[in-house]
């Protein structure tokens, strides 16, 4: 593991074991570091607000009292369609979201019921949080570097 940016305090930054990733690449690539702290995030959220981002990009694609259809939800996440079937089917069963079948057609409308909205609150209140404690870690020049060279990392064309 990288020392400067392989790890964060005692805990790793890279949650693949090390062995799993060839040290050539971690120690040359700009996007397996990327990768890697993107990863790491997305899966402490998911262990500390039990939702994984697949589900929380379905709820926040709810908000606001839209009802979409399953298509309308995957199109505009970019996911394939099983996956959000799948999810929204869970969501149901936990009484999340709530299906309507539209006036016209045959598209199925999905809503966030309310205990779904209280669900969608407390992981932005976790999210929230987990920015307060990075932004805690981070001094305000880190910040704006850090901000300012993601920006452009995610600018380039490749």
């Amino acid at each position: 593991m990288a020392e400067a940016s392989g790890s964060h305090g005692n805990r790793p930054m890279i949650i693949v074991p090390r062995k799993d990733i060839p040290q050539d690449i971690l120690s040359d690539s700009v996007l397996a570091h990327v990768a890697a702290a993107y990863s790491s995030v997305g899966k402490q959220l998911e262990r500390k607000t039990r939702c994984s981002a697949t589900r929380g990009f379905i709820l926040s694609t709810l908000r606001g009292g839209v009802a979409l259809n399953q298509n309308q939800i995957a199109t505009l996440l970019g996911f394939d369609r099983t996956v959000v079937h799948r999810s929204i089917k869970t969501m149901v069963q936990e009484g999340l979201v709530s299906e309507r079948r539209a006036k016209s057609g045959r598209a199925i409308h999905v809503k966030l019921t309310p205990k779904g909205h209280r669900y969608r609150k407390r992981l932005i209140h976790a999210r929230v949080a987990a920015d307060d404690r990075l932004r805690k870690e981070l001094t305000p020049g880190e910040r704006a570097t850090l901000l300012q060279l993601l920006k452009r990392v995610a600018e380039v064309e490749l």
